[in-house]
């Protein structure tokens, strides 16, 4: 194990990788490790992501989120391009519901147009010739630019690339953050890095308050569910609705998969552990006490509706309660081809403290030794090659 390096990377995920390669391009003669709990890159929230490139129109202009969706979506496509890897350029539809939401689609539409993004507004009928099965209420937006990967083989690219620039990445190396003596403690021995950055997505907020950061933050997890639809007509492109801007979650979708399978969802149900993927897997009775003190404190004093989100994202357990969401979008949902659930992933979705409110854009904290991704949220995934260049910006104005 390697004890010392110019900077020290906790988590393999794609913020972790990304960054890494960001180090190693702009820093060559720097050595970098990544270290990572688990036995392969990715097991958690990148490579259980939906796969969806997002174009990053939901974005207020001035959020980093904006511009690294746009630009990440650029840069991943250019990616899986030159890299040979599987990419679905089927492009997305956002859709009406009623009059109601025609407001929220034409702002949709301004942020689009502020971000520099490529997004065209259409009628009823020209949505009905991209895709036949689509319900709309007068218009919707669609959006060419919007593609599915497969995150696993992403993943598997970009490990691939770290370690052939040199990059030393250690798999099952816990990390318990930093001790008395300054070290970073981890189950294979104390650390002694230059720098640190931390990028371990679930587990992120546990870290940075090893280092004194994430006061006033703290991480509840939701789980996503996808149910996939087996049609005899299957949708041509993702079809989603207009959002609650209010808060993070973008509702019940259809996605269309690398391979051109169909998913409905997902749902967003709260977690009371932060590796609830199913059972009694990764329970921690402290960890569930702590999650359940914080849901019941947003039950009662969130300024966001959180007790109707998570009864409402609980009936979402139901295949037929999720068809039947799903059917607002397209016609021909039925219940009986929606049989097979996908591998589920959890959100670390980060929440402010004092206000109990969802923190919508990215969150970073450090100083001249340690760097904490504390909100590294949907669509991160899109966002991870310009959000590493942020990153390691982040750094050296620290460390300059």
């Amino acid at each position: 194990m390697i004890r010392t390096a110019d900077y020290l990377i906790i988590g393999g995920g794609v913020v972790g990788l990304t960054t890494a390669l960001a180090l190693k391009r702009r820093h060559s003669d720097a050595s970098v490790v990544v270290i990572e709990k688990e036995s392969a890159c990715g097991r958690h929230a990148s490579g259980r992501n939906s796969g969806v490139l997002h174009a990053g129109f939901y974005y207020t202009a001035n959020s980093l989120k904006a511009r690294f969706t746009r630009d990440g979506n650029r840069r991943m496509t250019a990616y899986c391009l030159e890299r040979g890897l599987g990419i679905n350029r089927c492009g997305k539809l956002v859709v009406a519901a009623d009059k109601s939401e025609l407001a929220t689609l034409d702002l949709l539409k301004q942020r689009g147009e502020a971000n520099g993004i490529e997004l065209e507004e259409i009628s009823e009928t020209e949505a009905r010739e991209r895709e036949p099965r689509v319900r709309t209420f007068q218009k919707a937006l669609y959006s060419p630019s919007t593609a599915s990967v497969d995150p696993v083989e992403v993943m598997t690219a970009l490990e691939e690339d770290a370690r052939a620039a040199g990059v030393v990445i250690r798999k099952g190396v816990r990390c318990y953050g930093r001790g008395s003596d300054g070290s970073v403690k981890s189950d294979a021995g104390d650390l002694t890095p230059g720098y640190v950055i931390n990028a371990a997505g679930l587990q992120a907020d546990r870290i940075a308050r090893t280092f004194d950061f994430c006061r006033d933050y703290r991480i509840l997890p939701f789980k996503g569910l996808y149910l996939y639809e087996e049609s005899p007509q299957p949708v041509r492109m993702h079809l989603y609705p207009v959002p609650d801007l209010r808060n993070p979650f973008l509702g019940v979708h259809y996605t269309v998969t690398v391979d051109g399978r169909t998913k409905l969802g997902p749902t967003a149900i709260p977690c009371f552990w932060r590796e609830q993927y199913g059972g009694a897997s990764g329970f921690e009775m402290r960890e569930f006490l702590e999650m359940a003190w914080r849901q019941a404190g947003l039950l009662l004093f969130s300024s966001f509706a959180f007790k109707r989100l998570a009864l409402e994202e609980s009936r979402k357990y139901s295949r037929s309660t999720m068809a039947r969401m799903a059917g607002r979008l397209a016609t021909g949902s039925d219940p009986g081809q929606c049989r097979v659930w996908a591998k589920p992933g959890i959100r670390a979705q980060l929440v402010e403290t004092a206000h109990r409110t969802l923190v919508s854009d990215f969150i970073l904290e450090g100083d001249g030794r340690s760097l904490h991704v504390l909100n590294a949220v949907s669509p991160a995934f899109t966002c991870s090659l310009p959000f590493a260049d942020h990153i390691v910006d982040e750094v050296e104005r620290h460390t300059g």
